[in-house]
C-alpha cells in the first residue's frame, strides 16, 4: 500500500455554492438593510435615553414647585392668625396713645392761652405806664417802643429763597467755610432791616414780628430768628414810613443795591411795592433796663425811694 500514489482529486466532482440572485446588486442591498446612517442611529437613541431620564426630573419639579406653593401658604396663614391675635392689643396702644396726644395738645394749648393772657396784661400796664408818665412824649415814646399798634403808609418787601435753593448755614457768603446758596440768611435780613431804618422807616415788623431798639435778628441752622421766634419763608417786611420816598430811598442805598445783588447772583426773590395802608402789632413785651426815679418822688425824709433796677 506503501507503494501505491494516491491519484487527485477531480476538481470537477467539488459542487460550488449557488451564487445569491442578487449579487450582482450588492450595494442596493446594502443601502436597503442599512437605510439610516449610524450616527443619526446613535443619536436617535440618546434622545430617546435622554426622554425617559427626563420624565422623572420634570415631575421632581413639579413636587418642588407643589411644596414651596404649601409652604408659603403655610407661613402667609400663620401670619395672619398671629397678626388677628395682636390686632387688639395693638388697636387698644394705640387708642391710648391718641389720647395721651389729645391730653398734652390741649394742655399746651390752654398754657399757650394763659402765656398770651399775661402777655396782653404786661403790654396794657406798660403802655398805661407810657401814657402816664410820658405827658406829651407819651404817644413817641410809645412809638419807640413799640408797646402800641401802628397803622399808615409805608412799603411792603417781601423776600424768599431762591426756587432751587441748597442748605447751607447763616454764615457770610464768599467765605470759605460756607457755600454760596440761594437761601436768606439772617445777615441778609439785618441788612435790609437796617436799609430800611436808615432810609426813613418809622417802625418795622417781618413776618408779625414787631422790631425794637432791643430786636435781635439771630439764625438757628437755616432758620432766621427775630427776638427768638423762628421765622418762615417768604420773609415779609413792613416799614411805616412816606411810601414813595421810603421806597426810592432804600433802593438807593447800600442794602437795597446788596438786596439787587442777592436777586441776581443767588436768585433770591423780592418784591417791593408801596402801600397807602400798613399795620404793625404791637411787640409783644419789653424790657426795662434801668429806672430812674421822677423829681419829686424822694420821700419827706429826704431818702430816695427809687434805685436803679434791671
Amino acid at each position: 500500500m506503501c507503494g501505491m500514489s494516491q491519484q487527485p482529486p477531480d476538481r470537477s466532482s467539488l459542487k460550488k455554492p449557488a451564487a445569491r440572485p442578487d449579487a450582482s446588486m450588492s450595494l442596493l442591498t446594502n443601502v436597503m438593510d442599512h437605510s439610516l446612517d449610524d450616527g443619526y442611529a446613535e443619536a436617535a437613541a440618546r434622545q430617546s435615553e435622554a426622554g425617559v431620564r427626563g420624565l422623572p426630573r420634570t415631575l421632581r419639579a413639579k413636587l418642588g414647585l407643589a411644596a414651596g406653593l404649601v409652604l408659603a401658604a403655610i407661613v402667609v396663614t400663620v401670619g395672619a392668625a398671629q397678626a388677628q391675635v395682636a390686632a387688639p392689643t395693638l388697636a387698644k396702644e394705640r387708642e391710648e396713645l391718641i389720647n395721651r396726644i389729645q391730653k398734652g395738645t390741649g394742655a399746651a394749648d390752654k398754657q399757650q392761652q394763659r402765656v398770651d393772657a399775661t402777655r396782653d396784661a404786661v403790654g396794657t400796664m406798660q403802655r398805661d405806664a407810657l401814657e402816664k408818665h410820658g405827658n406829651d412824649k407819651a404817644e413817641l415814646l410809645a412809638l419807640l417802643a413799640g408797646s402800641t399798634q401802628v397803622t399808615g403808609p409805608g412799603v411792603k418787601l417781601v423776600v424768599d429763597d431762591a426756587k432751587e435753593a441748597g442748605g447751607g448755614s447763616g454764615g457770610p457768603r464768599g467765605s470759605s467755610s460756607f457755600t454760596d446758596t440761594g437761601r436768606v440768611r439772617d445777615r441778609d435780613m439785618q441788612r435790609i432791616v437796617n436799609g430800611l431804618w436808615a432810609s426813613g422807616a418809622e417802625a418795622i415788623s417781618v413776618n408779625g414780628q414787631r422790631l425794637t431798639s432791643l430786636s435781635a435778628i439771630r439764625a438757628a441752622g437755616d432758620a432766621i430768628l427775630v427776638d427768638n421766634k423762628p421765622l418762615v419763608p417768604p420773609y415779609t417786611v413792613l416799614a411805616v414810613g412816606d411810601g414813595q420816598r421810603l421806597s426810592t430811598a432804600f433802593q438807593d442805598s447800600a442794602d437795597g443795591q446788596y438786596l439787587h445783588v442777592l436777586q441776581e447772583n443767588y436768585g433770591v426773590r423780592t418784591k417791593i411795592s408801596v402801600e397807602h395802608e400798613v399795620t404793625l402789632p404791637p411787640a409783644p413785651s419789653l424790657i426795662v433796663r434801668t429806672a430812674k426815679p421822677q423829681a419829686g418822688a424822694a420821700k419827706a425824709d429826704g431818702t430816695d425811694t427809687g434805685k436803679g433796677t434791671s
